[in-house]
């Protein structure tokens, strides 16, 4: 089996698209569809066909290219079955435990509900590579919008669980500002100090954060630390569950 190709590029203010294709039959998805034009561009840059698209929750910067591309190429869309009729396009409807194929490779689907009611994320565990949506961000997560702060831990709970060398994409370059933001929860972090001067050099030259790597998400991302004692010290919630401590510092980046 050839290795899984993956193309990350640009869209909206701070949005980014995903390629991906196999090799060895020349299926192509669509990781969601910010911009038709941005994402119609990569494909002919590439020179790709696309045969998918895979939504990963509702929202129109994720969903607002589908019928365009959709019509353009006849490509198949999959998407979240608890939000199907809010994706336009959909063909597929898949949720928790489902698989599929994508050519030669298994994708496994996750109900990652929290920043929606029905967000899902798609894992390609041969590729070592997950595709997130807006649940989990580089050293943040998103802002819980349809679902509340025990249903959000728990989804990214089953992302932390992956392997961690798996390499995780995300919809938006939020990082700089999320490493910020967890330097106040966890300023003596030395992992984190570090990590945060190397996203800055990064989008001082250009350059993209992502994707990043789930082991560092583990070591520096403060929405996955909540059973670490330092953490809860400082916020004085050493009895607290997880979720709750989880849900002190997602309220404090609503404030920041």
């Amino acid at each position: 089996m050839a290795a899984l190709e993956i193309h990350q590029f640009p869209c909206l203010s701070d949005n980014y698209g995903v390629l991906i294709r196999d090799p060895d039959t020349g299926v192509t998805a669509a990781i969601d569809v910010p911009e038709a034009g941005k994402v119609r561009d990569a494909l002919a840059a590439k020179g790709w066909k696309l045969t998918h698209i895979l939504a990963t929750h509702h929202h129109n910067d994720h969903t607002a290219g589908n019928l365009e591309i959709k019509a353009e190429t006849g490509c198949t869309v999959i998407g979240p079955r608890a939000e199907a009729a809010r994706i336009p396009g959909i063909d597929t409807q898949v949720g928790q435990g489902d698989r599929f194929k994508f050519g030669s490779f298994d994708v496994e689907v996750l109900d990652t509900p929290g920043h929606t009611a029905g967000h899902i994320s798609y894992v390609i565990p041969a590729a070592g590579v997950a595709f997130v949506g807006d649940t989990l961000f580089a050293m943040g997560c998103g802002r819980i919008i349809e679902g509340d702060p025990e249903m959000m831990w728990t989804s990214l709970q089953k992302i932390a669980r992956l392997p961690a060398e798996t390499r995780i994409y995300c919809g938006h370059e939020y990082t700089v500002a999320n490493a910020r933001f967890a330097l106040t929860i966890e300023p003596d972090n030395a992992a984190l100090v570090r990590r945060a001067a190397e996203v800055e050099a990064l989008r001082a030259a250009g350059k993209p954060t992502l994707p990043t790597l789930l082991a560092d998400e583990l070591a520096t991302n403060p929405f996955l630390r909540a059973p670490n004692a330092g953490i809860r010290r400082r916020l004085g919630m050493e009895k607290s569950a997880d979720w709750q401590v989880f849900g002190e510092v997602r309220e404090r980046k609503n404030k920041s």
